[in-house]
């Protein structure tokens, strides 16, 4: 089973990008999770990918935030959000059963700096998010949680950590929000595997950064300690950010594989 995790920053500009990238991998990724599809639910292009033999559920809102699964496989129990009506004005958060696998697909809010509006409510919808969990799972389930989480864990995870320092992304606030969803039972596959790796997902679209590599990992594929036996690999796939065209989202796709039947 591979699964995917990529912010696409709009999945109607990225469509046809995503399409060429999955012909470019001869099409052997069996689960897509998009953060930022940035359009209502009814205004996913479903047709697209269900002619490239996916299902997909989506929980979209105009310009802003959204998120979808896309699977080779049935879609179970799929649920949107965290069935609060306040904090589900964000659509941040959606959930499905692919076989015996909880699959999980977030995008955590953005932030601001310190002492702002924006920067509470990141702290805030972790503290959210990690209830959530502990009403509606464990850490015994096979669950896998990804997304784009908007924070890099350690000073290795950004190009310059002196730089960045207390930037957003980097301030000990989030870490220790990010921390505390892993600290439920979450462990980071790639750090798992990759524990000395400088490997990034995102980079700005300004002054060409990701030819530079000055990017940061702020996206994650999750999963509980069942799983871990199960992990084969995972790589960030640098081929749709470094697209002149079709324009490119900011994020590259980070793709996990597990030694798991689907069916």
């Amino acid at each position: 089973m591979k699964i995917c995790t990529f912010n696409v920053n709009s999945i109607k500009v990225r469509t046809d990008l995503i399409i060429d990238w999955i012909a470019h991998r001869n099409h052997d990724t069996d689960i897509l999770c998009f953060q930022e599809i940035k359009t209502i639910t009814e205004g996913f292009p479903f047709d697209a990918y269900e002619k490239r033999g996916f299902t997909c559920a989506a929980f979209g809102q105009k310009t802003y935030n959204g998120v979808a699964i896309c699977s080779r496989y049935p879609l179970k129990n799929v649920a949107n959000g965290f069935s609060d009506a306040a904090w589900d004005q964000q659509k941040r958060i959606i959930a499905a059963r692919i076989g015996e696998i909880d699959i999980i697909n977030l995008y955590a809010p953005h932030g601001g700096m310190r002492g702002d509006e924006k920067f509470t409510y990141k702290i805030k919808w972790y503290e959210k998010l990690i209830s959530f969990l502990q009403h509606h799972y464990s850490p015994q389930d096979l669950l896998i949680v990804t997304g784009d989480m908007n924070v890099a864990r350690e000073d290795r995870d950004v190009y310059d950590p002196e730089s960045l320092k207390d930037s957003i992304g980097t301030m000990p606030e989030e870490r220790k929000a990010l921390e505390g969803l892993m600290n439920w039972g979450l462990i980071d596959v790639f750090r798992y595997l990759h524990p000395e790796i400088k490997q990034f997902t995102w980079w700005d679209y300004i002054g060409g950064a990701v030819w530079r590599n000055e990017g940061m990992r702020i996206d994650y594929v999750l999963c509980t300690e069942p799983l871990l036996k199960k992990v084969k690999g995972i790589e960030v796939d640098l081929w749709p950010r470094k697209r002149r065209a079709p324009k490119p989202s900011d994020h590259a796709p980070l793709i996990a594989s597990f030694d798991l039947p689907l069916e």
